[in-house]
C-alpha cells in the first residue's frame, strides 16, 4: 500500500531530507549552476563583512569624532558618513545580486524535482491511482515544489549569513569589549533559539492540523466538482455545499489558532532581544562614564546587536518555514519513494511483434489476494484472428485487457505475444503494440483534434482527419464552427457518449497497432451509428489480432471465435453457430438478449 498522500504532517528528519535534496541543488554535469552557487555564497560573505566591518565601524568613527567637539574634523566625519551610506548601499546591492545569480539555480532544482515526481506518478500502477484522490496528490506535489524555493532561500541566505554574522560580531566583542559581552550575546542567542524552537514546535502541530484540513477541503472540492453530474442526479448540491462548508470551517478554526500563536512568539522574541540590547548598551555606557569606552562604542554595540537581531527576529518564521518545507518535501519524497507495482525487468528488451499471436497460459489474477478474478485462463489468439470475450458482469472480461496491457502483474501463469513473456519486455514497447477503445472514454480538456492526435505523437492534420473519417465522426467535427479546434471540455463532457466513443476509435485508428482491444467499443452508440462503426471495425480487424470484449452478443456474431467467461474461467468457446448448438451459457444469453430486443421493438410499434 502506498503512503497516505493526503497527509502532509509528521516528524521528518531535517538533515536526511536536505541530503536527499542536495543532488538537485548541486547537479552533476551542470558546471554553470555550480558556479552560480559559488558566486552567490561569495556575495553573501562580502555583504556580511561589509555590513559588520564597514557600516558599524564607520558609524562608530563618526560618533567618536563628533564627540571630541573639534569642528576641524568635519571632512573626516563627512567621509565616514559617506562610507557608512556606501556600506549600507553595497550591502543591499550584494544581497540583490546574490538573489539574481541564485534564482536560476533554485528554479532549475524546482523544475527537475517536479519533473521527477510527475514522471514517477505516471510510472505508478493503476492500483495506486485508483486508491488515491487526485486533488490530494496534486496538493502534495504543489506544496513540495513550492517549499524548495523558500527552503533554499532561508537556508543559504538567512541561516548561513546569520551564523557568519554572529561569528564576526563575537570576534569583535571578544577583542574589543571582553568575554562578558561574548558570553552575554551567546546566552541571548541560545535562549532565543530555544524559545523560538519550543514555541514553533507547538505552532507546527497546529500548522500540520491546518494543512491536513486544507488538503481535505481541497480533495472534497475537487472530488465534488469532478463528479458534478452525479451530484445533480441525486439533487445533492446542498449536501455537497454543507460538506465543503464543514471542511472549510474546520480549516478556518485551525488557521485562527495557528495565527494567534504567532503573537506569543513575536512578543517572547522581542523581550529576549531588547533585554540583551538594553543590557549591552547600559554596560558599555557605564564603561564610557569611567573612560574605558568611547561614545562611539555605545553606538557600535547598538549597531552590531541591532543588525544581528534583524535576521534573528525572523528566526521563528524561518524555522517554521524550513520545518514546514521539510514536511512538504518529505511528503513529495514519499510519493517518489512509492514503489511502482509493475516494473520493467532489468535489461528488458523491447517487444517485437511479427505475427501478433497472443497466449494466456494458466493466467491467475486477483485485485485482492484473497479473491481471485481469473482462475487459470488458457487462451490462444492466433495472428489476425478476432476473438470475442463475453460473459456476465464480474466474470473478468475487462481484467483480461488490463492484464494484456500489464497494468497489473499476474499472481500465476503468464501472457505471451509471439512467444515473448510480456513481463520480460519493456512496458513502453508492449503498450505501443496494443491499441484499445475503452468502454469508458475520458478525453483531455483540449480540442477534438488534439484528442484524436494523441493516438500517435507527430501525427499530421491529414492523418487526424482520415482517422476521424474511419470512425464516422468527421462529418460531425466538420459541422462545428471551430472544426477540429472545437474544445471538448473537462473529461470530454461537451460531447455525447457516442461522440466520445467515436473519438476514442479515431484515436486508436491513428495509432494503427498490430493488436487491438475493443472493450464495449459500441456500447454508447445508437443502432444506426453502431452499424457504421461495426463495418469500420471489421475492416480494421482484418490484418491484426483483435480481442473484442462485448456485452451485446449481436456485435460479435462474426468473430472467428467467441470465448464465454464465467466466474473467472472459460466456460465455453467456439463460433456463434457452434455455441448456439451447445445450448449452454452463450445460448441462454443470446436467447435473453433477443427477447429483450423483440420487447423493445414491440414497444416502439
Amino acid at each position: 500500500m502506498p503512503p497516505d498522500t493526503a497527509r502532509s504532517g509528521g516528524e521528518r528528519p531535517l538533515f536526511a531530507t536536505l541530503r536527499r535534496f542536495l543532488p538537485y541543488l548541486w547537479p552533476d554535469g551542470a558546471p554553470g549552476l555550480k558556479t552560480r552557487i559559488i558566486i552567490a555564497l561569495a556575495l553573501v560573505v562580502l555583504s556580511k563583512v561589509l555590513q559588520v566591518y564597514g557600516a558599524a565601524y564607520a558609524l562608530k568613527a563618526v560618533v567618536d569624532a563628533m564627540a571630541i567637539g573639534e569642528r576641524g574634523v568635519i571632512t573626516f566625519v563627512v567621509l565616514m558618513v559617506v562610507g557608512y551610506a556606501a556600506a549600507r548601499l553595497f550591502t543591499t546591492v550584494f544581497d540583490n545580486l546574490r538573489n539574481t545569480v541564485f534564482e536560476k539555480v533554485g528554479q532549475d532544482a524546482t523544475r527537475r524535482l517536479a519533473i521527477v515526481t510527475f514522471r514517477h506518478l505516471h510510472r505508478l500502477s493503476l492500483r495506486f491511482h485508483l486508491e488515491r484522490r487526485t486533488g490530494a496528490v496534486t496538493k502534495v506535489v504543489e506544496r513540495g515544489t513550492k517549499s524548495i524555493d523558500s527552503m533554499l532561500y532561508f537556508l543559504l541566505f538567512n541561516i548561513a549569513p546569520t551564523i557568519l554574522e554572529l561569528a564576526l560580531v563575537l570576534q569583535i566583542f571578544g577583542s574589543k569589549f571582553g568575554w562578558w559581552l561574548v558570553a552575554s550575546t551567546m546566552a541571548m542567542v541560545v535562549i532565543y533559539i530555544a524559545f523560538t524552537r519550543w514555541v514553533t514546535d507547538w505552532r507546527a502541530k497546529l500548522r500540520e492540523q491546518m494543512n491536513d484540513l486544507d488538503t481535505g477541503a481541497v480533495a472534497h472540492a475537487v472530488d465534488s466538482l469532478l463528479n458534478f453530474e452525479t451530484v445533480k442526479y441525486f439533487g445533492a448540491e446542498q449536501r455537497e455545499s454543507d460538506r465543503y462548508e464543514r471542511a472549510v470551517e474546520s480549516y478556518a478554526k485551525a488557521a485562527v489558532k495557528s495565527e494567534n500563536s504567532l503573537a506569543w512568539l513575536n512578543m517572547g522574541q522581542s523581550l529576549i532581544t531588547n533585554v540583551m540590547l538594553g543590557a549591552g548598551m547600559a554596560v558599555v555606557a557605564w564603561g564610557w562614564s569611567t573612560g574605558e569606552f568611547t561614545a562611539g562604542d555605545v553606538v557600535f554595540v547598538s549597531t552590531l546587536l541591532s543588525q544581528l537581531f534583524r535576521p534573528l527576529d525572523m528566526l521563528g518564521w524561518v524555522y517554521r518555514t524550513i520545518r514546514q518545507g521539510v514536511i512538504d518535501m518529505g511528503a513529495m519524497f514519499d510519493l517518489i519513494d512509492t514503489n511502482a507495482e509493475v516494473k520493467d525487468a532489468p535489461d528488458a528488451p523491447p517487444l517485437t511483434v511479427d505475427r501478433g499471436e497472443v497466449r494466456f497460459e494458466d493466467v491467475r489474477f486477483g485485485y485482492d489476494p484473497e479473491r481471485d478474478i481469473l482462475k487459470g485462463i488458457d487462451l490462444v489468439i492466433r495472428p489476425g484472428q478476432t476473438v470475442a470475450i463475453v460473459g456476465p458482469s464480474g466474470a473478468g472480461k475487462s481484467t483480461l485487457a488490463r492484464i494484456l496491457y500489464r497494468f497489473y502483474d499476474l499472481t500465476g501463469g503468464r501472457v505471451t505475444i509471439d512467444g515473448q513473456d510480456i513481463s520480460h519486455v519493456t512496458q513502453a514497447s508492449l503498450r505501443a503494440a496494443i491499441g484499445i477503445v475503452p468502454q469508458d472514454t475520458v478525453l483531455f480538456n483540449d480540442t477534438i483534434g488534439y484528442n484524436i492526435a494523441y493516438g500517435r505523437e507527430g501525427a499530421g492534420p491529414d492523418e487526424v482527419a482520415q482517422a476521424a473519417r474511419g470512425a464516422a465522426i468527421a462529418g460531425f467535427i466538420e459541422s462545428m464552427p471551430d472544426g477540429y479546434d472545437t474544445r471538448v471540455g473537462e473529461r470530454g463532457l461537451k460531447l455525447s457518449g457516442g461522440e466520445k466513443q467515436r473519438v476514442a476509435i479515431a484515436r486508436t485508428l491513428l495509432k494503427n497497432p498490430p493488436i487491438l482491444i475493443l472493450d464495449e467499443a459500441t456500447s454508447a452508440l445508437d443502432s444506426r451509428t453502431e452499424a457504421e462503426i461495426l463495418d469500420t471495425l471489421e475492416a480494421i480487424e482484418r490484418d491484426r489480432t483483435t480481442i473484442v470484449i462485448a456485452h451485446r452478443l449481436s456485435t460479435v456474431v462474426n468473430a472467428d471465435r467467441i470465448v464465454v467467461l464465467e466466474n473467472g474461467q472459460i466456460a465455453e468457446q467456439g463460433t456463434h453457430a457452434q455455441l448456439l448448438e451447445q445450448r449452454g451459457t452463450y445460448a441462454e444469453m443470446w436467447a435473453r438478449q433477443q427477447a429483450e430486443r423483440e420487447a423493445v421493438a414491440d414497444a416502439a410499434e
